[in-house]
């Protein structure tokens, strides 16, 4: 009977050294580019830095300090919350619309759902050479638009007052792909019975909308939804090649603060305290909805 045992324990053990096994690719992988930058970035926030990022002097918690108390940091945030309420709401609605005009049985509706997806294809870096040729004040689209309407030009990226919501604009259109897509599939794994019991019993199309679609798809929203704040609050790419944080810091959003506070100023350690300041603000939005939203999520 000990033997039994002992040969048990032994084959449990041999069995969680394979399996540790298989996990150590992506342990190290996870402990080289995730954990140790995450650890890094901590420590670093509560020193000053000399040029080269390595820590100098402890200052404790005075970079947050002085981060809470800054004129431009707050403006940054506020621009960040500004820009999440933008692109989120608007670009999920606009991505459901075309995912459920896309979702009917239509001849030639495969050329539609590959134009809706075709902006998965395209590099942030490209879709932003493009709107920047868009926005442009002189040779621009839009404003040649605006022009043959009578209408007064706009200085989509030179005004304060623009700037922000034209980003936004852009980073909709550059999403939208994404979210068609995820929600498509959503749409697509509905069971069609539901909908011909509906009709049977003579219910409307909004109706079917709003007691089958949208409860049936809700997993799906609530994933795109969780990803999209994420994704908005990280926003990079089209700020740097569009508008550099201006003009007047109007869309100097938080990760484009902690570039420019670390390989254009050297402070790193102020730097990293803005990365930990944003951690904590995108952990606390996502515990927030699993909290809020999940609960009204409909799981078959």
């Amino acid at each position: 009977m000990t033997e039994v045992k002992a040969l048990g324990k032994w084959k449990k053990s041999a069995n969680l050294r394979v399996g540790f096994l298989y996990l150590l690719p992506s342990i190290i992988l996870f402990a080289v580019f995730l954990f140790y930058p995450m650890i890094r970035t901590i420590y670093l926030s509560f020193y000053l830095t000399d040029q080269n990022g390595n820590a100098a002097v402890n200052v404790g918690f005075e970079n947050y300090s002085y981060l809470l108390t800054s004129p431009a940091f707050l403006n940054s945030m506020k621009a960040t919350g500004l820009f999440v309420l933008y692109t989120v709401p608007i670009g999920i609605i606009i991505a459901l619309f075309f995912a459920l005009l896309a979702n009917e049985k239509l001849k030639g509706i495969g050329f539609f759902r590959t134009m809706y997806s075709s902006t998965m294809g395209i590099s942030v870096a490209a879709s932003s050479v493009i709107w920047l040729f868009l926005f442009h004040p002189s040779v621009g689209l839009f404003n040649r638009v605006l022009l043959s309407l009578n209408l007064p030009q706009v200085q989509w990226l030179l005004d304060p007052e623009w700037a922000l919501l034209s980003i936004a604009i852009s980073t909709i259109w550059m999403n939208t792909g994404f979210s068609f897509l995820i929600l498509l599939g959503g749409l697509q794994n509905i069971d069609e019975h539901l909908y011909e019991s509906s009709r049977i019993d003579g219910a409307g199309y909004f109706y079917r909308l709003r007691r089958i679609t949208i409860p049936m798809l809700s997993p799906t929203l609530f994933f795109i939804i969780t990803i999209s704040l994420i994704n908005a609050f990280q926003t990079f790419g089209q700020i740097d090649i569009l508008t550099k944080g201006g003009p007047s810091q109007s869309t100097n959003l938080i990760v484009y603060s902690i570039y420019r506070e670390a390989f254009i100023n050297y402070q790193f350690g102020t730097a990293s305290a803005q990365a930990v300041i944003l951690f904590i603000i995108i952990l606390f939005v996502t515990i927030l909805q699993f909290k809020l939203l999940e609960k009204k999520v409909h799981y078959q």
